[in-house]
């Protein structure tokens, strides 16, 4: 397999898989926009924070059929999220381990996506692995990240004070009271 087709910016993901190839690396949290949208806007990542990932294609034979395009994929970081009890910067560490199915064009993926437990994407000449790698990260983000024990302990809100309330009817009291004339 030429080096050209195995740029992660443009991978043939048909010939990928035909050929067994494997490709991994590490990406700049970074470059990352979408995950970079989580993390803690006090504590940004630096260009030492990586997500460090691996990809494999596998040509799948199937009986009386085409054989099938798969993608194998790993990923792994550590972002800086915001705990949403003590709102301190608190570390999460992801972890994705994905197999993808593709299939030719848009239809036959929502198709087969409806109908499978597979992930199934569409087949294309130039996909690009690494927002597929950034988008995975994404959707295994905790929904509400918080620590086990808050480093500092939680602010206590300080209860105001409730104003006294006027009766209603105390100018019906007054009406009543005789008038001196």
């Amino acid at each position: 397999m030429k080096k050209r087709q195995l740029d992660p910016y443009h991978l043939d993901i048909r010939a990928f898989a035909e050929h067994a190839a494997e490709l991994s690396g590490h990406l700049p949290l970074l470059n990352c926009p979408k995950l970079l949208d989580y993390s803690a806007p006090e504590v940004r990542p630096s260009d030492k924070d990586l997500i460090l990932w691996a990809a494999h294609g596998e040509w799948r034979p199937v009986r009386a059929q085409e054989p099938e395009v798969w993608l194998h994929l790993e990923a792994s970081a550590s972002l800086l999220m915001t705990c949403q009890r003590c709102l301190q910067p608190l570390p999460v560490n992801l972890q994705v381990e994905r197999s993808l199915r593709f299939v030719a064009g848009e239809e036959a993926a929502a198709a087969e996506d409806a109908k499978s437990d597979d992930d199934v994407l569409a087949l294309t000449l130039s996909f690009n692995l690494l927002e597929l790698i950034e988008d995975e990260l994404v959707l295994s983000l905790p929904w509400l990240p918080r620590h086990e024990t808050c480093p500092r302990p939680l602010l206590q809100p300080t209860p105001e004070p409730v104003p006294e309330k006027s009766n209603p009817f105390a100018v019906l009291g007054q009406i009543k009271k005789p008038k001196n004339s």
